[in-house]
Protein backbone atom coordinates (compact mmCIF):
# COMPACT_ATOMS: atom_id res chain seq x y z
CA UNK A 1 0.00 0.00 0.00
CA UNK A 2 1.68 3.50 -0.84
CA UNK A 3 1.23 6.57 0.73
CA UNK A 4 -2.24 7.28 -0.26
CA UNK A 5 -3.94 4.52 -0.91
CA UNK A 6 -7.49 5.28 -1.97
CA UNK A 7 -5.46 6.94 -5.45
CA UNK A 8 -5.98 4.89 -8.37
CA UNK A 9 -4.89 5.24 -12.11
CA UNK A 10 -7.73 3.54 -14.79
CA UNK A 11 -5.57 2.84 -17.68
CA UNK A 12 -8.15 2.86 -21.18
CA UNK A 13 -6.59 0.90 -23.95
CA UNK A 14 -8.13 1.58 -27.56
CA UNK A 15 -10.22 -1.07 -28.34
CA UNK A 16 -13.74 -0.79 -28.50
CA UNK A 17 -15.43 -1.89 -24.95
CA UNK A 18 -13.36 1.16 -23.48
CA UNK A 19 -16.99 2.60 -23.31
CA UNK A 20 -17.44 -0.18 -20.57
CA UNK A 21 -14.31 1.70 -18.14
CA UNK A 22 -16.88 4.73 -17.81
CA UNK A 23 -19.30 2.76 -15.30
CA UNK A 24 -16.28 0.69 -14.33
CA UNK A 25 -14.84 4.39 -13.20
CA UNK A 26 -18.46 4.90 -11.59
CA UNK A 27 -18.15 1.91 -9.55
CA UNK A 28 -14.47 2.55 -8.12
CA UNK A 29 -15.54 5.66 -7.18
CA UNK A 30 -18.81 4.48 -5.45
CA UNK A 31 -16.10 2.01 -3.84
CA UNK A 32 -14.33 5.37 -2.51
CA UNK A 33 -11.23 5.59 -4.59
CA UNK A 34 -10.30 8.70 -6.34
CA UNK A 35 -9.69 7.70 -10.12
CA UNK A 36 -7.47 10.01 -12.68
CA UNK A 37 -8.09 8.36 -16.20
CA UNK A 38 -4.96 8.09 -18.44
CA UNK A 39 -6.33 7.17 -21.85
CA UNK A 40 -3.97 6.41 -25.05
CA UNK A 41 -4.37 8.22 -27.49
CA UNK A 42 -5.94 5.29 -29.61
CA UNK A 43 -8.67 4.84 -26.82
CA UNK A 44 -9.38 8.71 -27.71
CA UNK A 45 -11.13 7.31 -30.89
CA UNK A 46 -14.31 5.60 -29.03
CA UNK A 47 -14.44 7.51 -25.73
CA UNK A 48 -13.34 11.49 -26.01
CA UNK A 49 -11.56 13.31 -23.45
CA UNK A 50 -14.53 15.44 -22.01
CA UNK A 51 -16.63 12.19 -21.19
CA UNK A 52 -13.59 10.50 -18.69
CA UNK A 53 -13.37 14.42 -17.18
CA UNK A 54 -16.69 15.04 -16.47
CA UNK A 55 -17.03 11.42 -14.80
CA UNK A 56 -13.76 11.48 -12.96
CA UNK A 57 -13.93 14.97 -12.16
CA UNK A 58 -10.32 15.31 -12.87
CA UNK A 59 -8.11 16.51 -15.39
CA UNK A 60 -7.88 13.79 -17.83
CA UNK A 61 -3.70 13.85 -19.01
CA UNK A 62 -3.62 12.38 -22.43
CA UNK A 63 0.06 13.33 -23.38
CA UNK A 64 3.35 12.48 -22.38
CA UNK A 65 5.04 15.44 -23.81
CA UNK A 66 2.30 18.28 -21.74
CA UNK A 67 3.79 20.16 -19.19
CA UNK A 68 6.90 18.35 -19.29
CA UNK A 69 8.40 19.93 -16.13
CA UNK A 70 5.95 18.33 -13.75
CA UNK A 71 7.06 14.95 -15.11
CA UNK A 72 3.91 13.78 -14.46
CA UNK A 73 4.13 10.29 -15.34
CA UNK A 74 6.73 10.02 -11.95
CA UNK A 75 4.31 11.92 -9.60
CA UNK A 76 1.21 10.13 -10.93
CA UNK A 77 3.56 6.49 -10.02
CA UNK A 78 4.28 7.26 -7.18
CA UNK A 79 0.75 8.94 -6.21
CA UNK A 80 -1.75 5.92 -7.31
CA UNK A 81 -2.12 2.57 -5.40
CA UNK A 82 -2.91 0.69 -7.72
CA UNK A 83 -2.78 0.92 -11.97
CA UNK A 84 -5.92 -0.43 -13.22
CA UNK A 85 -5.85 -1.15 -17.56
CA UNK A 86 -9.18 -1.90 -19.11
CA UNK A 87 -9.41 -2.54 -21.50
CA UNK A 88 -6.37 -3.71 -22.08
CA UNK A 89 -4.85 -4.44 -25.83
CA UNK A 90 -3.01 -6.87 -27.56
CA UNK A 91 -0.52 -4.03 -27.84
CA UNK A 92 -0.43 -2.85 -24.76
CA UNK A 93 -0.16 -6.30 -23.22
CA UNK A 94 3.05 -6.91 -25.33
CA UNK A 95 4.62 -3.04 -24.55
CA UNK A 96 4.12 -3.75 -20.52
CA UNK A 97 5.15 -7.40 -21.12
CA UNK A 98 8.67 -6.23 -23.01
CA UNK A 99 9.46 -2.88 -21.13
CA UNK A 100 8.50 -0.72 -23.91
CA UNK A 101 7.25 2.90 -22.93
CA UNK A 102 6.55 5.11 -25.33
CA UNK A 103 3.40 6.75 -24.40
CA UNK A 104 2.23 8.31 -21.12
CA UNK A 105 0.46 5.12 -20.16
CA UNK A 106 3.13 3.10 -20.78
CA UNK A 107 5.53 5.54 -19.05
CA UNK A 108 3.57 5.61 -15.66
CA UNK A 109 3.56 2.02 -15.46
CA UNK A 110 7.27 1.81 -16.32
CA UNK A 111 7.90 4.18 -13.05
CA UNK A 112 5.43 2.50 -10.50
CA UNK A 113 5.49 -0.10 -8.11
CA UNK A 114 2.34 -0.25 -7.55
CA UNK A 115 -0.27 -3.41 -7.66
CA UNK A 116 -0.93 -3.22 -11.65
CA UNK A 117 -3.85 -4.63 -12.81
CA UNK A 118 -4.97 -5.74 -16.39
CA UNK A 119 -8.27 -6.34 -18.06
CA UNK A 120 -7.80 -7.65 -21.82
CA UNK A 121 -10.75 -7.32 -23.81
CA UNK A 122 -10.16 -8.28 -28.18
CA UNK A 123 -10.89 -10.52 -30.16
CA UNK A 124 -10.44 -14.37 -29.46
CA UNK A 125 -7.53 -14.93 -32.50
CA UNK A 126 -5.63 -12.10 -30.84
CA UNK A 127 -6.31 -13.36 -27.02
CA UNK A 128 -5.00 -16.94 -28.14
CA UNK A 129 -2.45 -15.41 -29.99
CA UNK A 130 0.78 -17.42 -28.90
CA UNK A 131 2.95 -14.33 -28.68
CA UNK A 132 0.01 -12.47 -26.88
CA UNK A 133 -0.52 -15.87 -24.13
CA UNK A 134 3.39 -15.88 -23.64
CA UNK A 135 3.21 -12.24 -22.54
CA UNK A 136 0.29 -12.82 -20.22
CA UNK A 137 2.33 -15.42 -18.65
CA UNK A 138 5.37 -13.00 -18.54
CA UNK A 139 3.38 -10.34 -16.72
CA UNK A 140 1.98 -12.61 -14.35
CA UNK A 141 5.17 -14.29 -13.41
CA UNK A 142 6.51 -10.54 -12.42
CA UNK A 143 3.57 -10.28 -9.95
CA UNK A 144 0.86 -8.39 -13.04
CA UNK A 145 -2.70 -9.11 -12.28
CA UNK A 146 -4.22 -10.89 -15.54
CA UNK A 147 -7.95 -10.76 -15.15
CA UNK A 148 -9.01 -13.59 -17.90
CA UNK A 149 -11.76 -12.13 -20.45
CA UNK A 150 -14.86 -13.43 -20.89
CA UNK A 151 -16.94 -15.84 -23.40
CA UNK A 152 -19.57 -14.14 -25.25
CA UNK A 153 -20.53 -11.82 -28.44
CA UNK A 154 -17.50 -9.48 -29.75
CA UNK A 155 -17.94 -6.72 -32.25
CA UNK A 156 -19.66 -7.54 -35.67
CA UNK A 157 -21.29 -11.88 -35.92
CA UNK A 158 -18.04 -13.09 -33.66
CA UNK A 159 -18.48 -14.54 -30.62
CA UNK A 160 -15.65 -16.21 -28.49
CA UNK A 161 -13.39 -15.68 -25.68
CA UNK A 162 -12.10 -11.92 -25.27
CA UNK A 163 -14.63 -9.91 -24.21
CA UNK A 164 -14.98 -7.36 -21.38
CA UNK A 165 -15.68 -8.92 -18.57
CA UNK A 166 -19.08 -7.64 -16.74
CA UNK A 167 -18.43 -4.48 -14.32
CA UNK A 168 -19.95 -5.97 -11.53
CA UNK A 169 -17.70 -9.43 -11.71
CA UNK A 170 -15.00 -7.29 -11.96
CA UNK A 171 -15.22 -4.92 -9.38
CA UNK A 172 -15.48 -8.01 -7.18
CA UNK A 173 -12.39 -9.37 -8.49
CA UNK A 174 -10.55 -5.90 -8.06
CA UNK A 175 -11.69 -5.26 -4.57
CA UNK A 176 -10.62 -9.24 -3.63
CA UNK A 177 -6.83 -8.55 -5.48
CA UNK A 178 -6.22 -4.90 -3.66
CA UNK A 179 -7.68 -5.96 -0.54
CA UNK A 180 -8.62 -2.37 0.61
CA UNK A 181 -11.07 -1.95 4.04
CA UNK A 182 -13.00 1.48 3.47
CA UNK A 183 -14.77 1.22 6.64
CA UNK A 184 -14.73 4.72 7.39
CA UNK A 185 -16.37 5.68 4.22
CA UNK A 186 -19.15 8.40 4.76
CA UNK A 187 -18.00 9.45 8.00
CA UNK A 188 -16.59 12.59 8.73
CA UNK A 189 -13.67 13.22 10.78
CA UNK A 190 -12.01 16.37 12.30
CA UNK A 191 -8.22 15.96 13.90
CA UNK A 192 -6.29 18.23 15.49
CA UNK A 193 -2.11 18.48 15.07
CA UNK A 194 0.53 20.35 16.43
CA UNK A 195 1.17 23.05 18.59
CA UNK A 196 -0.21 26.58 19.24
CA UNK A 197 1.66 29.20 19.97
CA UNK A 198 1.29 32.19 21.85
CA UNK A 199 2.79 35.63 21.03
CA UNK A 200 4.56 37.85 23.34
CA UNK A 201 5.81 40.03 20.51
CA UNK A 202 6.36 40.01 17.07
CA UNK A 203 9.32 37.81 17.36
CA UNK A 204 8.33 35.46 20.67
CA UNK A 205 5.66 33.28 21.37
CA UNK A 206 5.00 30.32 24.20
CA UNK A 207 4.98 27.05 22.92
CA UNK A 208 5.49 23.13 23.27
CA UNK A 209 7.49 20.95 21.38
CA UNK A 210 4.45 18.90 19.55
CA UNK A 211 5.66 17.60 15.72
CA UNK A 212 1.96 17.02 14.54
CA UNK A 213 3.33 13.51 13.72
CA UNK A 214 0.47 11.51 15.46
CA UNK A 215 -1.95 13.87 14.48
CA UNK A 216 -0.95 13.71 10.71
CA UNK A 217 -1.10 9.79 11.04
CA UNK A 218 -3.95 9.50 12.02
CA UNK A 219 -5.45 12.18 9.07
CA UNK A 220 -3.70 10.00 6.66
CA UNK A 221 -4.74 6.63 7.86
CA UNK A 222 -8.33 7.80 8.48
CA UNK A 223 -8.66 9.21 4.74
CA UNK A 224 -6.93 5.83 3.47
CA UNK A 225 -10.02 4.35 4.80
CA UNK A 226 -12.48 6.41 3.02
CA UNK A 227 -13.25 9.12 5.80
CA UNK A 228 -13.85 12.78 4.86
CA UNK A 229 -11.13 13.99 6.69
CA UNK A 230 -10.68 17.87 8.16
CA UNK A 231 -7.07 18.35 10.06
CA UNK A 232 -6.08 21.49 11.88
CA UNK A 233 -2.71 21.82 11.74
CA UNK A 234 -0.83 23.90 14.34
CA UNK A 235 2.51 25.18 13.20
CA UNK A 236 3.58 21.98 11.70
CA UNK A 237 6.10 21.38 9.21
CA UNK A 238 5.22 18.05 7.78
CA UNK A 239 4.50 17.71 4.25
CA UNK A 240 0.64 17.99 3.13
CA UNK A 241 -1.46 15.03 2.34
CA UNK A 242 -3.54 14.71 -0.63
CA UNK A 243 -7.31 14.90 -0.34
CA UNK A 244 -7.36 15.78 3.27
CA UNK A 245 -8.93 19.20 4.24
CA UNK A 246 -5.96 20.90 6.03
CA UNK A 247 -7.02 24.32 7.45
CA UNK A 248 -3.19 26.04 9.31
CA UNK A 249 -3.98 27.96 12.86
CA UNK A 250 -1.30 29.16 14.91
CA UNK A 251 -2.99 30.27 18.22
CA UNK A 252 -5.15 28.34 20.25
CA UNK A 253 -7.68 31.42 19.59
CA UNK A 254 -7.25 30.60 16.28
CA UNK A 255 -7.76 26.85 16.90
CA UNK A 256 -11.25 27.40 19.03
CA UNK A 257 -12.73 29.77 16.53
CA UNK A 258 -11.89 26.91 13.67
CA UNK A 259 -13.18 23.93 16.02
CA UNK A 260 -16.58 26.33 16.68
CA UNK A 261 -17.39 26.04 13.14
CA UNK A 262 -16.24 22.50 12.33
CA UNK A 263 -17.28 20.15 15.06
CA UNK A 264 -21.04 20.07 14.69
CA UNK A 265 -20.44 17.91 11.60
CA UNK A 266 -18.19 15.78 12.66
CA UNK A 267 -18.83 11.97 13.49
CA UNK A 268 -15.68 11.75 15.52
CA UNK A 269 -13.06 14.08 16.58
CA UNK A 270 -9.80 13.10 17.61
CA UNK A 271 -7.87 16.33 19.59
CA UNK A 272 -4.43 15.37 18.72
CA UNK A 273 -3.17 18.92 19.09
CA UNK A 274 -1.19 20.07 22.14
CA UNK A 275 -3.02 23.43 23.35
CA UNK A 276 -1.29 26.16 25.07
CA UNK A 277 -2.57 26.66 28.79
CA UNK A 278 -2.06 30.17 28.63
CA UNK A 279 -0.84 32.95 27.00
CA UNK A 280 0.44 36.44 27.34
CA UNK A 281 -2.22 39.05 28.90
CA UNK A 282 -1.11 41.52 26.89
CA UNK A 283 0.72 41.50 23.08
CA UNK A 284 3.23 43.77 22.27
CA UNK A 285 3.27 44.94 18.88
CA UNK A 286 7.10 46.03 18.46
CA UNK A 287 10.17 43.51 19.77
CA UNK A 288 10.24 43.74 23.44
CA UNK A 289 13.76 44.72 24.43
CA UNK A 290 15.90 42.48 26.32
CA UNK A 291 16.19 44.47 29.52
CA UNK A 292 12.33 45.19 29.37
CA UNK A 293 11.54 41.68 29.37
CA UNK A 294 11.61 41.37 33.07
CA UNK A 295 8.39 39.31 33.50
CA UNK A 296 5.37 38.06 31.44
CA UNK A 297 1.94 38.06 32.77
CA UNK A 298 -0.29 35.12 31.78
CA UNK A 299 -4.15 34.28 31.39
CA UNK A 300 -6.03 31.31 30.89
CA UNK A 301 -6.95 29.74 27.72
CA UNK A 302 -10.36 28.63 26.86
CA UNK A 303 -10.30 24.38 27.66
CA UNK A 304 -10.94 24.28 24.28
CA UNK A 305 -11.77 20.47 24.31
CA UNK A 306 -13.83 20.28 27.00
CA UNK A 307 -16.50 23.47 25.90
CA UNK A 308 -16.57 21.49 22.81
CA UNK A 309 -17.53 18.28 24.03
CA UNK A 310 -20.65 20.12 26.14
CA UNK A 311 -22.34 20.32 22.36
CA UNK A 312 -21.45 16.75 21.54
CA UNK A 313 -24.57 14.35 20.54
CA UNK A 314 -25.06 11.50 21.31
CA UNK A 315 -23.65 10.09 17.46
CA UNK A 316 -20.29 12.13 18.11
CA UNK A 317 -17.43 10.56 19.55
CA UNK A 318 -14.97 12.55 21.04
CA UNK A 319 -11.01 11.23 21.67
CA UNK A 320 -8.77 13.48 23.64
CA UNK A 321 -4.66 13.24 23.95
CA UNK A 322 -3.22 13.75 27.09
CA UNK A 323 0.66 14.41 27.40
CA UNK A 324 1.95 14.24 31.59
CA UNK A 325 5.23 13.49 32.77
CA UNK A 326 3.56 11.90 36.17
CA UNK A 327 4.32 8.33 37.17
CA UNK A 328 0.33 7.38 37.67
CA UNK A 329 -0.55 8.34 34.11
CA UNK A 330 -3.88 6.18 34.40
CA UNK A 331 -5.20 8.18 37.56
CA UNK A 332 -4.25 11.32 35.39
CA UNK A 333 -6.10 9.98 32.31
CA UNK A 334 -9.29 9.31 33.81
CA UNK A 335 -9.52 12.03 35.52
CA UNK A 336 -9.19 14.46 31.92
CA UNK A 337 -11.27 11.86 30.22
CA UNK A 338 -14.15 13.01 32.35
CA UNK A 339 -13.06 16.76 32.44
CA UNK A 340 -12.83 17.01 29.20
CA UNK A 341 -16.04 14.96 28.68
CA UNK A 342 -14.29 12.54 25.86
CA UNK A 343 -15.33 8.59 25.46
CA UNK A 344 -11.85 7.74 24.62
CA UNK A 345 -8.57 9.03 25.95
CA UNK A 346 -4.94 8.50 24.56
CA UNK A 347 -2.27 9.65 27.92
CA UNK A 348 1.61 9.40 27.60
CA UNK A 349 4.47 10.78 29.81
CA UNK A 350 6.74 12.81 27.58
CA UNK A 351 9.67 12.88 30.55
CA UNK A 352 12.58 13.69 29.25
CA UNK A 353 11.54 14.56 25.95
CA UNK A 354 9.93 11.27 24.96
CA UNK A 355 7.83 10.90 22.09
CA UNK A 356 7.58 14.46 20.67
CA UNK A 357 8.88 14.06 17.30
CA UNK A 358 9.73 10.37 17.08
CA UNK A 359 8.05 8.00 15.11
CA UNK A 360 6.70 5.43 18.06
CA UNK A 361 4.50 6.08 20.91
CA UNK A 362 4.12 4.89 24.41
CA UNK A 363 1.03 4.98 26.76
CA UNK A 364 -2.05 4.36 27.93
CA UNK A 365 -5.56 4.37 25.95
CA UNK A 366 -8.83 4.53 28.43
CA UNK A 367 -12.31 4.67 28.00
CA UNK A 368 -14.99 5.45 30.56
CA UNK A 369 -15.01 2.06 31.80
CA UNK A 370 -11.37 2.59 32.80
CA UNK A 371 -7.87 1.55 31.20
CA UNK A 372 -8.48 -0.14 28.00
CA UNK A 373 -5.02 -0.91 26.67
CA UNK A 374 -1.31 -0.10 27.47
CA UNK A 375 0.57 1.46 24.18
CA UNK A 376 4.74 0.56 24.50
CA UNK A 377 6.62 1.43 21.08
CA UNK A 378 3.78 1.69 18.62
CA UNK A 379 4.30 2.91 15.06
CA UNK A 380 1.88 6.52 15.42
CA UNK A 381 0.81 5.44 12.25
CA UNK A 382 -0.55 1.89 13.81
CA UNK A 383 -1.47 3.90 16.94
CA UNK A 384 -3.96 5.68 14.84
CA UNK A 385 -5.62 2.98 13.44
CA UNK A 386 -5.66 1.87 16.84
CA UNK A 387 -7.76 4.66 17.71
CA UNK A 388 -9.77 4.55 14.60
CA UNK A 389 -10.79 1.13 15.13
CA UNK A 390 -12.01 1.82 19.12
CA UNK A 391 -13.90 5.31 17.66
CA UNK A 392 -15.88 3.39 15.14
CA UNK A 393 -16.86 0.54 17.24
CA UNK A 394 -18.39 3.51 19.91
CA UNK A 395 -20.16 5.23 16.59
CA UNK A 396 -21.92 1.60 16.33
Amino acid sequence: MTFNSREIILGVGGGISAYKSAELLRRLQDKGFNVTVVPTQASLNFVGVATWQALSGREVPTNLWNNTHEVAHISMARQASAIIIAPTTFDLIGKIANGIANDLLTNIVAASTAQLILVPAMHTEMWLNQANQENVEKLRARGVIVIEPEFGKMTGEDVGIGRYPEVSGLIESISTHLNFEFDLKGKSILITAGGTREAIDPVRFIGNRSSGKQGYAIAKRAYERGADVTLISANVELASIPGIEIIKVESATDLYEVMKRKFSKADILLMAAAVADARPAELSDLKIKKGSLNAITLVENEDILASISQTKSDKQVVVAFAAETMDDLEAEGKRKLFAKGADLIYVNNVSNGAIFGSRLTSGLILDRHGLHKAINDLPKDTLADELLNLALNKLG
